[in-house]
């Protein structure tokens, strides 16, 4: 059922009946409870009449009971036409029937003494009060056929049901009317958001929105502007990528064709020389481009093996010593874990993490310096620490340092302003943070840090 509206309409035709149906079964318990009563009483007064006309001798016991009970006693409808009328017996205290009104049954109305009692004579169900009169030798037995009051009761809840059926229709049309009614603002909010562009991502209007609507409203604005946020870093992405690469190329084209025509094997070195530092920067951004791009793209697979975090930074080291070496600087690795942790899906963003930090921190290192890649664990987190001896992060670059291509005053020659944003964001999607804290003599720390639910057990 994929209709809001049918889904309202249905559930409220369901609770409407369900209190329609209580509210006849109270009635009817209600009804003929008071029935009960009011008839009860009527029998126990008729019964005590006829025992007390009897004992003043008003009237002789063989006509008492026809007197009495052939006179209607309880009510007269004139939607069925009946008169309740009641039956009345008169017996001997020895068993001996006195006499009785016309219509009583021939058997004993009841075999109690005194009091009410419900039997069943000649297959037909009695409510009968009996009352003993001892110093005459009499019982008197007044009673009232259950059938009789059963149709009371009956025609009671008839008049209750007839009325609602015919109503029934008129109800369910009304409910329709205003269930649509209702989700008229849905239908407007949906007429409108179908006739938008696909490029349009403006808020929808600040019209006022009933109460239940807002929160879907606040969350479509929020949507747009998340959207509109994306879009607008991808073009910022698109256009600061192919300034990037631009630079490089442009300058391999030059130098080639400074190589080409160079008039001695000295400058034709220095323009191989050139290109190759182009190729090997341009080969670096385009790298961290692709990197980025499955950062925020990457879904953790579970399914792969667990990996040692040892074992993943000490393979990064691995990777990165040739280029360290180059310029003479040693990478230290030095880990102060006793159980060590290991990850399974999210490897790949613990990697990228780590690469692009020794990366940054080989850039930034003076010739022959040193790198130290730490790895801890406290309080239920791993940490994972950088170190350099550069010349560190100005104080007015901290707070840009992570936005994309963004490079700081003081940042080396070579660097793309990618390696710090993928940074951020594989830790983002790891659910931990870094930080990036000033070295003292010197330098700068960058420190992961990751939440033990990220870390698979071993």
């Amino acid at each position: 059922m994929n209709s809001i509206r049918l889904r309202l309409f249905l559930i409220l035709m369901v609770a409407t009946g369900a209190i329609w149906l209580s509210a006849v079964l109270w009635i009817q318990h209600s009804t003929s409870a008071e029935v009960e009563r009011v008839l009860d009483a009527r029998l126990a007064e008729a019964a005590r009449m006829v025992s007390s006309l009897i004992e003043d001798r008003r009237i002789d016991v063989a006509s008492a009971a026809v007197a009495v009970t052939d006179a209607p006693v309880g009510f007269e409808t004139a939607a069925t036409g009946y008169s309740h009328q009641l039956s009345c017996q008169i017996w001997s205290l020895d068993g001996t029937l006195v006499g009785q009104s016309s219509g009583a049954p021939g058997e004993r109305l009841t075999g109690e003494s005194e009091g009410f009692s419900t039997n069943v004579v000649d297959g037909e169900t009695w409510r009968v009060f009996a009352v003993s009169n001892v110093e005459l030798g009499v019982r008197v037995m007044v009673g009232d056929s259950m059938q009789v009051r059963d149709e009371l009761v009956a025609d009671v809840i008839t008049g209750l049901i007839l009325p609602a059926l015919l109503i029934l229709p008129a109800l369910a049309a009304l409910i329709w009317l205003s269930v649509g009614r209702g989700l008229m603002p849905l239908e407007r909010m949906a007429r409108a958001l179908a006739a938008r562009p696909a490029s349009d991502l403006s808020p929808l209007p600040d019209a006022p929105l009933p109460r239940e609507i807002r929160p879907m409203g606040a969350a479509l604005n929020g949507l747009f502007r998340r959207v509109e946020a994306a879009r607008e870093r991808e073009r910022s992405f698109t256009v600061f990528a192919a300034h990037e690469l631009k630079t490089p190329l442009a300058g391999l084209r030059a130098q080639a064709q400074v190589a080409a025509m160079a008039p001695d094997e000295e400058t034709r070195t220095r323009a191989l020389d050139w290109i190759g530092q182009s190729v090997q920067r341009t080969d670096r951004m385009v790298r961290q481009l692709l990197e980025l791009s499955r950062v925020d793209t990457e879904v953790p697979d579970e399914s792969g093996p667990a990996q040692s975090v040892v074992d993943l930074a000490r393979a990064v080291v691995e990777d990165l010593q040739p280029a360290a070496s180059a310029r003479g600087i040693d990478i230290v690795a030095d880990s102060e874990m006793t159980n060590v942790p290991r990850l399974g899906g999210d490897a790949f963003l613990f990697v990228a993490a780590l690469r692009n930090l020794v990366e940054n921190a080989i850039t930034a290192s003076p010739d022959k310096g040193t790198v130290d890649v730490t790895l801890a664990s406290s309080d239920g987190q791993l940490l994972c620490a950088v170190s350099d001896r550069g010349p560190g992060i100005a104080e007015g670059d901290r707070a840009r340092v992570t936005d994309r291509f963004y490079r700081g005053r003081q940042a080396p020659e070579g660097g793309s302003g990618l390696g710090l944003a993928i940074v951020a964001m594989a830790m983002e999607r790891l659910g931990g943070s870094f930080s990036l804290t000033p070295r003292e003599g010197g330098g700068e720390i960058a420190t992961l840090f990751i939440p033990e639910p990220c870390q698979a057990r071993r």
